[in-house]
């Protein structure tokens, strides 16, 4: 029962009046495991199966009763939320507790500083601005060298070291000689350097991939009608074909910058062309999300490891939502073989309750400057790093359950998925995924013999998700940049008869397109 209020709607009203069109504006009163109730017309409560799980953010489930028991312990012990600028233990043992994890599954001892934040695309920001912050200091420091460098050349051309010859050829000046000589190859080396130098940072991300839509992030999602229309405020990316090793190497020759340093060697002033730090970062899922649920190969993911390496481009592992133990490890990128520079996480890491997200910046890369220039009134607070300690305690008890019960419950899943697919080739396109982070892609009925149904097709993902609501009170959504893929995320939890029930409901919305039923997918008036 949907009690409407006589107010005005004025929280996103044309967002909740497009899921009333499809039968999604539920109002939820209360929430257990892979649960959510709502109340029947006469006040009784009617459950549905959440496998949308937050859109990654519930691995634990909903009100997990050992955290609820503690976030409740928390509030009445009288835990200091806003005590900012001050000592913050618990932030540190969320971010020791992380260290041991991310060592165990990266076979290393260095250790990740944490920037606490409080979303996954904060996070995501805060990461890209460490990146540049710390290519802006490589930059000064390059500069630096370059400017000592000249001035030694001078002082060595001045006491009658001669220049090479090679070096005017190389810079297409005219070589006579002497001290004007070298002073028309310092102005050309000059000019060239700070051409070079002062080139704006160059992004890299994947196509497919979402990172977010603040000013920063929404220039790393692929989706153009996220991107376009705030283009002209941020940096855009480059976006480049998943597991195409050609085109990657490609981008990299053409975003490479370069300058020109002199070496006196010898008593002879030479030139040497080295490496100028234009790339900020490479940000990537390692299983995209709202791109369609799609699993970064191995291959590519060290590909891209090995190349960053080549030009030092520092990697930003986006595991938002692929992380926290999703995949079935703690870290979905860690299995490819991927070790970032820097990781984000977020989503469960609040245990459903909080809202809190973290940065890991490697230490050998991190500067200590940041903390000076990037804050955040809500982040780092005693509540969520205190629940966020908790997660971890359970996804590490019984040494790593957590991570075998999502094994075998995605395994479970995913097989259910696939002989769905196999029994209905001609509905389901595809099945992927790793551990609770499953995708099912609809083939496209934009030729479908129900008009019902071809006019649903630009949004067919969300249609099936009105029709699996009303008919077998399951909830979930498509993908936010593939609107014909369905997610499923439920928590580690799920048990044998919720994988039951989807089977039930997506059986019969398969039936439904088989038959061009396009009354019975929509629950209106057939077709005549």
């Amino acid at each position: 029962m949907n009690t409407v209020s006589a107010d005005p709607q004025l929280a996103e009203p044309y967002l909740l009046g497009w899921l009333a069109s499809l039968g999604l504006d539920v109002n939820y009163v209360r929430a257990e495991g892979n649960t959510l109730y709502y109340l029947g017309e006469s006040g009784e409560e009617i459950s549905v199966v959440d496998f949308a799980g937050g859109y990654g953010s519930l691995i634990l489930g909903h009100n997990h009763p050992e955290i609820g028991e503690y976030a409740q312990q928390l509030i009445l012990s009288q835990t200091p939320v806003h005590a900012q600028f001050s000592r913050h233990p618990y932030a540190n043992d969320v971010a020791v507790a992380l260290n041991r994890i991310l060592q165990r599954e990266l076979g290393t001892d260095e250790n990740y500083s944490a920037i606490f934040a409080n979303t996954g695309a904060e996070a995501v920001e805060a990461a890209v601005k460490h990146a540049e912050l710390d290519r802006g200091l490589r930059l000064a420091e390059l500069r630096e060298r370059l400017a000592e460098n000249l001035a030694a050349a001078r002082a060595a051309v001045a006491g009658g070291a001669a220049v090479a010859a090679e070096a005017y050829r190389l810079l297409g000046v005219e070589a006579r000689g002497g001290a004007e000589g070298f002073e028309a190859l310092a102005a050309e080396i000059e000019r060239r350097n700070a051409e070079q130098t002062g080139r704006p940072p160059v992004l890299l991300t994947l196509e497919g991939g979402f990172h977010g839509k603040l000013v920063g992030s929404v220039q790393l999602t692929h989706n153009e009608g996220y991107r376009v229309p705030f283009a002209a405020l941020a940096t855009p990316a480059r976006f480049i074909p998943a597991d195409s090793p050609l085109a990657l190497k490609a981008v990299l020759e053409s975003e490479r910058a370069s300058v020109f340093d002199l070496v006196v060697e010898g008593g002879t002033v030479s030139v040497a062309e080295r490496n100028s730090p234009v790339f900020c970062a490479f940000v990537l899922e390692p299983i995209q999300g709202e791109g369609g649920i799609h699993v970064l190969s191995t291959e590519f993911a060290q590909e891209i490891q090995r190349v960053c390496a080549e030009v030092d481009c520092p990697v930003i592992v986006d595991e938002v939502q692929s992380g926290m133990g999703r995949s079935g490890d703690f870290l979905a990128s860690s299995s490819m073989g991927l070790r970032g520079d820097y990781y984000v996480l977020a989503k469960s890491l609040g245990g459903g309750i909080a809202k809190t997200s973290v940065m890991l910046a490697r230490q050998s890369r991190y500067r200590s400057e940041f903390e000076l220039v990037h804050s955040s009134t809500f982040a780092k607070d005693a509540f969520s790093c205190s629940i966020s300690r908790k997660v971890l305690e359970i996804l590490e008890a019984d040494d790593g359950a957590a991570y075998r019960t999502v094994r075998e419950r995605g395994e479970k899943l995913l097989g259910m998925l696939e002989a769905v697919r196999a029994d209905f080739p001609e509905v389901v396109k595809d099945v992927r995924g790793r551990g609770l982070m499953l995708g099912l892609e609809l083939h496209d009925q934009s030729g479908s013999g129900s008009e019902t149904i071809r006019e649903a097709a630009p949004l067919l993902g969300y249609t099936v998700a009105g029709y699996l609501m009303r008919e077998y009170r399951i909830r979930t959504f498509p993908t936010a940049s593939a609107v014909n893929t369905l997610r499923f995320e439920p928590s580690l939890y799920l048990t044998d008869a919720e994988i039951e029930q989807l089977d039930r409901g997506l059986r019969g919305a398969c039936l439904l397109f088989r038959t061009h039923d396009g009354a019975g997918l929509t629950g209106t008036a057939a077709e005549v």
